[in-house]
C-alpha cells in the first residue's frame, strides 16, 4: 500500500503522544509527515526551507549528516563551536552565523556526540535570534527520552512563538529500540509540512506500511515506560562512567543521549584516527574519532557509547584497562 504521508492510523498515535509530551496540539492530518527514519527526516527538513545558495548554521560537534544535507542542499554551513567539555556556545558567535545569512539553524538536543542538553536559557537565547532574522530551526530530537537528572529537556517547538519557525525531526528508532525499522518524523506548520511531502515524495515515497502499524503499540504506551527507559540509560551511564573513572580514563559527563567523549591527550598521538585503530587492534574497544564530529581541529577526543548490556560494558571495561600499553 502507498502511503506517501504515513498511515492515518501511525499519524494520530504519533501526534497524540507528541501532543502530550511537546504540550502541543498536533494536527495528525496537517502538522505530521512520516519519513523514512529521521536520517531523511533531516535532509526533507532541509530541502523544504533551504534553497541553493542559503547559508545553514550547524552547531559543532555535529551528527556527521549536518553539513552533507546542507551541502546536498546546495547551501554553505557555518559552524559555530561548542566549546568542551560543558559544550556551551557563544551567544555573540551564534549572532555572527545569522548576520552572514544563516537561513536555518540545525539544533541536536540532546546532542551526538557530546550528550550536551541545552539549557531553556540557551534555547531561548536561540529562539530570539532566529525571530530577529527571520530564520528556521531545524531540531533532531531523536534523545528526548534519554535524559539524565537534574536535566530536562525542553522542545525547541514549545517555546512561545517558535512552532511557526521550527521542524522538529525526530524518529521511533532509540525510544522504542527500533533502529533498523526505519520510523522518522517531521512535526512542523502545515503550509511547511505541505511542501514536505512534496520533497519526501521525490526522495523515498512512504515508509513501511506494515512497520507503521506494528510501532502503534509503542506509541501508546503509558508515562510508566519513558520512566523506565530513562532508569534503565541512567544505570547504565552510572556503571560505565564509573568504570571509566576507576580506570583513571578522562572523559565528559553526557546530561542525555548514550555518548561519552573520552580525552586521549595524554597518550601522544597526534591522530585520533590512529589512536582508535590502535584501540580496536591492540585493546580490543572500538571507537569513533573525535575529529568526525567537529569543524575545528580537535585530534584529542574519541566518542564511545553505552547503550550495551551490562556485561558488554563490563566486558570493554575490562579491555580498556590495557589502554595503557598505547602510551608513547
Amino acid at each position: 500500500m502507498r502511503l506517501p504521508g504515513g498511515a492515518e492510523n501511525f499519524r494520530q498515535a504519533l501526534a497524540a503522544k507528541q501532543s502530550h509530551f511537546m504540550g502541543l496540539p498536533i494536527d495528525p492530518d496537517r502538522q505530521v509527515l512520516v519519513t523514512c527514519g529521521s536520517t531523511e527526516a533531516m535532509m526533507c527538513a532541509m530541502m523544504t526551507v533551504v534553497d541553493p545558495g542559503d547559508k545553514v548554521a550547524v552547531f559543532s560537534p555535529f551528527y556527521e549528516n549536518y553539513g552533507a544535507d546542507a551541502i546536498l542542499s546546495g547551501a554553505q554551513p557555518i559552524y559555530v563551536p561548542l566549546v568542551p567539555p560543558e559544550y556551551h556556545f557563544d551567544p555573540e558567535v551564534l549572532e555572527d552565523a545569522f548576520r552572514q545569512g544563516a537561513k536555518a539553524l540545525i539544533l541536536c538536543n540532546p546532542s551526538n556526540p557530546c550528550g550536551k542538553v541545552f539549557t531553556l536559557t540557551e534555547l531561548e537565547t536561540i529562539a530570539s535570534l532566529a525571530e530577529k532574522y527571520d530564520a528556521y530551526v531545524i531540531t533532531d530530537e531523536v534523545y528526548e527520552h534519554i535524559v539524565y537528572a537534574p536535566y530536562r529537556h525542553t522542545y525547541f517547538a514549545s517555546l512561545p512563538g517558535m512552532f511557526q519557525r521550527t521542524i522538529s525531526c525526530s524518529s521511533l528508532s532509540k525510544t522504542y529500540s527500533i533502529t533498523g525499522w526505519r520510523l522518522g518524523y517531521l512535526i512542523a506548520p502545515a503550509e511547511i509540512i505541505e511542501v514536505a511531502k512534496k520533497v519526501h515524495d521525490f526522495l523515498t515515497v512512504g515508509a513501511a506500511a506494515p512497520l507503521q502499524e506494528a510501532a502503534i503499540p509503542g506509541l501508546t504506551m503509558g508515562e510508566e515506560y519513558y520512566a523506565q527507559l530513562q532508569q534503565t540509560y541512567a544505570k547504565k551511564r552510572e556503571f560505565f562512567l564509573n568504570g571509566l573513572d576507576d580506570l583513571g580514563i578522562r572523559h565528559n559527563v553526557p546530561q542525555g543521549a548514550y555518548y561519552v567523549m573520552l580525552d586521549i591527550s595524554e597518550y601522544g598521538y597526534d591522530s585520533d584516527l590512529a589512536f582508535c585503530e590502535d584501540l580496536a587492534t591492540k585493546v580490543g574497544v572500538g571507537a569513533v574519532p573525535g575529529s568526525s564530529f567537529f569543524r575545528e581541529d580537535v585530534n584529542h577526543l574519541i566518542r564511545l557509547h553505552f547503550a550495551k548490556r551490562e556485561d558488554t560494558l563490563a566486558q570493554a571495561l575490562d579491555r580498556l584497562s590495557g589502554i595503557s600499553k598505547l602510551k608513547k
